[in-house]
């Protein structure tokens, strides 16, 4: 009586359900489907709601007591600090939104303090800073923005995650927008002030060098003169015995 033997090897050997089970090929690794900027825009979305609480609330006490106390002299100067806090928030933004946003926001001026100002002179300046009162503007209104984006996203995250990423990409433009035009260095008399404080540096190095290139002229130029001077004193004196009018020529 023969024994029949297995056709595919799967139990006639000892390794045979090894290789069997080596032959399976395992699926792809598990893996997000959404892009890394999506993500990026996500958490801005997400992060939107806390920092925003955080410089509204600061805005809104230092502008009421600021401007409470206005009437004498210690609201000024408490008007002043919170402005340049304000520009500090602002860089803040500016910085997230190039991180997060992929906006490329320059960063404004500083304020044009005149040489030799006194305090009185510094102060106004700084009152008249229209880049800390857009950056105040901007923490008060994104406040209710935050709010509705923060739920919007959180809610997507749980029940409309096929779709979040355009969702999250419509927020976030309009988040690019509000930080364009209240963040961005729009004025005119900031973008001249930038565009001269580049161009000075290279305005004194051209200078310096077209100086050195006139020194150099002169120097090399009167050298020359005078020798040539002096050889042809030197001939004419040797030939004014031999020959005068050679000489005098």
């Amino acid at each position: 009586m023969t024994s029949s033997s297995p056709a595919d090897g799967s139990h006639g050997g000892p390794d045979g359900g090894a290789r069997g089970r080596g032959d399976e090929r395992l699926p792809r690794p598990a893996a997000f489907a959404f892009s890394a900027q999506t993500w990026k825009e996500i958490a801005h979305l997400l992060v939107n709601l806390p920092v925003g609480i955080a410089c509204f609330v600061f805005t809104l006490i230092w502008l009421a007591v600021g401007l409470g106390l206005s009437i004498t002299v210690v609201g000024l100067p408490l008007l002043a600090v919170g402005l340049g806090c304000s520009r500090f928030l602002g860089r803040f933004e500016r910085w997230r939104a190039r991180g997060l946003l992929a906006v490329r926001i320059d960063e404004p001026s500083p304020l044009p303090y005149a040489p030799g100002s006194g305090v009185l002179s510094r102060l106004w300046t700084r009152l008249r800073d229209p880049v800390g009162w857009r950056a105040a503007l901007y923490a008060l209104v994104r406040l209710p923005w935050s709010v509705i984006t923060f739920a919007i996203t959180l809610t997507s995250l749980f029940v409309a995650w096929p779709v979040l990423p355009w969702i999250a990409r419509g927020l976030t433009h309009v988040d690019r927008a509000m930080v364009r035009g209240l963040l961005y260095p729009s004025d005119e008399l900031e973008r001249r002030i930038a565009e001269l404080e580049s161009d000075r540096g290279t305005v004194v190095d051209t200078a310096a060098a077209d100086l050195r290139r006139i020194e150099r002229d002169l120097h090399d130029g009167a050298q020359a003169r005078l020798v040539a001077l002096a050889m042809g004193l030197g001939l004419a004196k040797e030939k004014l015995e031999e020959d005068p009018e050679a000489a005098a020529r």
